[in-house]
C-alpha cells in the first residue's frame, strides 16, 4: 500500500522530471539528492533568489525513498521532549543544553512549515504532521530520580512550559495505555514525562510537496534516475558535475557554481569524489534500522503517543527504545524499536561495496581507532545481529506487555552513515550527529551524519546558507526574507518567552495542530537567564567533549 501511495504522491514529479541536458551557462546551483535537505534548502533558495538556476538529481525513480520516506525513518518531530540522551546527568546535575537547541531548532521547523504552508508550497497541514503527545517513560529508582530531575531542570525553561511529570500508575494507564496494561501488582517504581504539543511528521511527504513545487518554475530542473558520478573543478572555480541516466543509459554533464551534496548516506562517496581537503577528516560507519510494527487498528487506537525510554548501560545513544504512533502515508501505525543490523551498505538501495570503497590513505586508522575504542558499541551491534524474532518480542513486552505477536511484522527500515572523524587528541572519533562540511570557498558543500537531522533540516539549511553564502545572507533583502520565513530569525526562544507564545500560537494555527499551548510567563526569561548562566559554566567541559552544536546533534532513534 504505501508504495503505491507514494508513487500516485509522485506522479506529477514524474511527468516534470527529465534528463538534463548540458547547459551552455553554469547554473547556479545544482542539489544531489531528492530527500529533505535538498528540498528545503531549494525551496529557500527560490524564495530568496527566484531567478537563479537550480538543478536536482535522484538516483532513483522518485524522490525521498531512502531515509527521508516515512518508513525508513522514525518520524518524530524530534524536539527534544522525550529523547533523554538529550539529558545528560553529569555529577548529579542533568544538563538541558542541548535539548534547549534541539528545541529551538525544531521551533524553527514550525515556522519554516508554516511559511510554506501559507505559500501554497505545502499541502494540507495533515498531510504531513500532526499532534501526538510525547513521553519519557522511566523504570526503576535510579532512572524515575534522574527522570525527576530531569522535569525540574527542564519545567524551569519557558520552552517545556507545560511538562507534566507523574508516577502515579492510574494516571500513567490514561496517558499510555498499552505500556501501562498488564503491570498490576508489580512493585518497581515507574515515571514518565508528557508534552501533549508532541509531533508525528511525515518528511516524505514534505519533501516530495516541496520539490513539486519546486518543479514548476521554469528556473528549476528535476532530473529522476539520474546518479552524480563525477565531480570536478573547473578552472573558473565552477563544478564540472558528470550525471549518468539510468533509465536509458548514457552521461552529460552540467557546469554549477555551487553544489550541495544533500545524498544522505551516499554523501561521503560524493564528497570524496570532489577531491576537497575538508573531505579527508571523514569516513563513515553504516549502520542499518529495523523495526517491529503493526497495523492492526484495535492496538493502534490504544496508543496516540510517542513513548521512550532510556537506552540500557553502554548502550551507544542510537539504541533508545520507543513504541510510536506513525501515520504512513495515511496509514495509522505503531512501530518498536530502533533494531540494529550490520550493513556495508552506504544507502538502502546501495552497494555493498559502499564502506570499502569510502576507505582511503586519510580515513582507514581513524576508522581502525573506532574499532578498538568503542567496545560497547562493537557488543551491542553483535548482540543486536544475534537476535531472534523471539528476542525482539520480548523486547517488544518491556514496553508493551500484553502484545500478541501474531500482529506484528519487522521492517528494515532506512540506512544510516554516523561520522568517524580525526580528532589530533583522541585519534579517531565516532559522532553520533550531523555536520555541515564546506569547501573553503563555500563552493562545495555537504551534509554528513544522521538523525535527527530531518527534524531540524531548516535549521541545518540557515547554517548552510551562512556559510555559503555570506554576504548574501548579510544584505538587508535576503535578512528581510529570512525573517519572513522564520520569524524568530537570528533570536533564542528560550530568553524570549513573549516571541516564544507568538510563534508557538502562529505556528500551532496555521500547522492545524491540536495541542494545548505550552506558553510561558514572561516572569520565566529572568529566571531561565539566572539558571543558564550557572549551568553554562557547569556544563562547559561535558559540552566541548561532545560533538553536538547547532548542526551536530546527537542521534536518537531514526537508525
Amino acid at each position: 500500500m504505501q508504495k503505491r501511495f507514494s508513487l500516485l504522491l509522485c506522479s506529477p514529479l514524474l511527468a516534470l522530471a527529465s534528463m538534463p541536458l548540458a547547459a551552455d551557462e553554469p547554473v547556479d546551483v545544482v542539489l544531489i539528492g531528492g530527500g529533505i535537505m535538498s528540498a528545503t534548502l531549494g525551496t529557500y533558495l527560490q524564495e530568496l533568489e527566484p531567478e537563479w538556476n537550480i538543478h536536482l538529481y535522484e538516483r532513483l525513480d522518485q524522490v525521498a525513498e531512502e531515509s527521508s520516506n516515512a518508513w525508513n525513518n522514525a518520524g518524530s518531530g524530534h524536539s527534544a521532549f522525550m529523547e533523554l540522551n538529550y539529558t545528560p546527568e553529569v555529577e548529579g546535575q542533568v544538563q538541558i543544553e542541548r535539548a534547549t537547541k534541539v528545541t529551538e531548532q525544531f521551533e524553527v521547523s514550525r515556522q519554516f512549515w508554516s511559511h510554506q504552508v501559507e505559500a501554497g508550497i505545502l499541502g494540507e497541514p495533515d498531510s504531513f504532521i500532526q499532534t501526538v503527545p510525547h513521553i519519557a517513560v522511566v523504570w526503576g529508582e535510579d532512572d524515575v530520580d534522574f527522570l525527576g530531575k530531569r522535569y525540574q531542570a527542564m519545567t524551569q525553561n519557558p520552552l517545556y512550559a507545560g511538562m507534566e511529570y507523574s508516577e502515579d500508575p492510574a494516571e500513567l494507564a490514561e496517558w499510555m495505555p498499552l505500556v501501562m496494561a498488564g503491570r498490576e501488582g508489580n512493585d518497581t517504581p515507574v515515571a514518565a514525562t508528557r508534552m501533549q504539543m508532541g509531533t508525528e511528521v511525515n518528511y516524505g511527504a514534505q519533501a516530495r510537496q516541496m520539490v513539486e513545487s519546486l518543479a514548476q518554475s521554469d528556473h528549476f530542473t528535476l532530473g529522476l534516475s539520474s546518479e552524480v558520478r563525477g565531480l570536478e573543478r573547473n578552472d573558473d572555480n565552477t563544478w564540472k558535475v558528470t550525471v549518468a541516466d539510468l533509465a536509458n543509459g548514457g552521461e552529460t554533464s552540467v557546469d554549477s557554481r555551487y553544489v550541495f551534496i544533500g545524498a544522505g548516506g551516499a554523501a561521503l562517496l560524493l564528497l570524496q569524489e570532489s577531491g576537497i581537503p575538508e573531505a579527508e577528516a571523514y569516513a563513515g560507519f553504516p549502520v542499518s534500522g529495523q523495526f517491529l510494527y503493526t497495523t492492526n487498528p484495535d492496538v493502534v487506537a490504544q496508543h496516540d503517543v510517542k513513548a521512550y525510554g532510556k537506552a540500557g548501560e553502554g548502550s551507544p545513544p542510537m539504541s533508545v527504545p520507543h513504541l510510536d504512533r506513525r501515520n504512513l502515508d495515511g496509514e495509522p501505525a505503531l512501530f518498536f524499536g530502533p533494531f540494529a543490523a550490520v550493513s556495508t551498505k552506504f544507502l538502502k538501495e546501495g552497494s555493498w561495496t559502499d564502506l570499502f570503497s569510502s576507505l582511503t590513505l586519510h580515513n582507514t586508522w581513524p576508522v581502525a581507532e573506532v574499532g578498538m575504542d568503542n567496545f560497547n558499541l562493537v557488543r551491542y551491534l553483535v548482540g543486536q545481529v544475534l537476535m531472534s524474532d523471539d528476542d525482539r518480542f520480548e523486547a517488544l513486552q518491556k514496553y508493551y506487555p500484553e502484545a500478541n505477536q501474531d500482529d506484528w511484522a519487522l521492517w528494515t527500515a532506512g540506512q544510516r552513515v554516523q561520522i568517524i572523524k580525526e580528532n589530533p587528541e583522541k585519534g579517531g572519533v565516532l559522532q553520533f550527529g550531523t555536520e555541515v562540511v564546506t569547501s573553503q570557498d563555500g563552493t562545495m558543500s555537504a551534509l554528513l551524519g544522521a538523525s535527527p537531522g530531518a527534524s531540524t533540516a531548516p535549521s541545518i539549511m540557515l547554517n548552510l546558507l551562512d556559510r555559503v553564502f555570506p554576504e548574501q545572507v548579510a544584505s538587508a533583502e535576503w535578512q528581510g526574507k529570512l525573517t519572513d520565513i522564520v520569524p524568530s530569525y537570528g533570536q533564542r526562544l528560550a530568553e524570549n518567552p513573549e516571541l516564544l507564545s507568538e510563534v508557538r500560537t502562529f505556528t500551532a494555527r496555521t500547522l492545524q495542530l491540536e495541542e494545548p499551548l505550552n506558553l510561558a510567563s514572561d516572569s520565566d526569561a529572568e529566571q531561565v537567564s539566572e539558571e543558564s548562566d550557572g549551568q553554562d559554566e557547569q556544563s562547559e567541559e561535558a559540552a566541548n567533549d561532545s560533538p553536538a552544536n547547532e548542526t551536530q546533534e546527537e542521534a536518537v532513534t531514526d537508525v
